[in-house]
């Protein structure tokens, strides 16, 4: 059960790193275009923008996620660095519990704001809903969470960033 985990996780970190990539290729397409629309061909092109804001919220959670899993954030480790055995397994619950929580807040208030602002429509494009600009949010919590998870079944908490996390048994011995 615990080695068809990591490999979905692993699937899903591959698929939200490809998912940054191809936002940040868009946008560094589309934002060219829409200079180029303005100062040379003379008129403003009203869909640019508002693409790559949605494009750079994906980009934000789903390069978010993928960071979180490498352990590439920013993290203070000096009070971990300073203790060993059950102290420092007990500050790293700790830790991942506190993501949990801010995960599962991205998620269930992230989701109402989605829902909430559904209905309404960009001034820029009429024909994208506000709530589609506002939805990588739910989602990249959704997908924190379920890192965080892997992280709390396998019990690799300080492990150095290493792309894609092999399995390892929650008993410790590699498969």
């Amino acid at each position: 059960m615990f080695e068809r985990y990591v490999r979905a996780m692993n699937v899903l970190h591959r698929l939200c790193m490809v998912i940054a990539g191809l936002c940040l290729l868009v946008i560094t397409i589309i934002i060219p275009w829409g200079v180029y629309s303005r100062y040379v061909l003379g008129y403003g092109s009203q869909w640019p923008e508002p693409i790559a804001i949605i494009l750079m919220i994906l980009f934000t959670f789903s390069a978010g996620a993928v960071c979180y899993r490498e352990n590439l954030h920013i993290a203070v480790m000096m009070v971990p660095d300073m203790t060993s055995g059950i102290a420092r397994t007990l500050i790293a619950w700790f830790i991942e519990l506190c993501m949990l929580g801010t995960s599962l807040f991205l998620l269930f208030f992230g989701w109402g704001l989605v829902r909430t602002t559904w209905n309404q429509v960009m001034a820029q494009m009429p024909v994208i809903p506000v709530g589609l600009t506002y939805l990588p949010i739910p989602l990249g919590g959704l997908i924190i969470a379920l890192f965080v998870i892997e992280r709390l079944w396998s019990g690799r908490f300080f492990a150095p960033a290493e792309g894609e996390i092999p399995f390892q048994s929650p008993a410790g011995d590699a498969n």
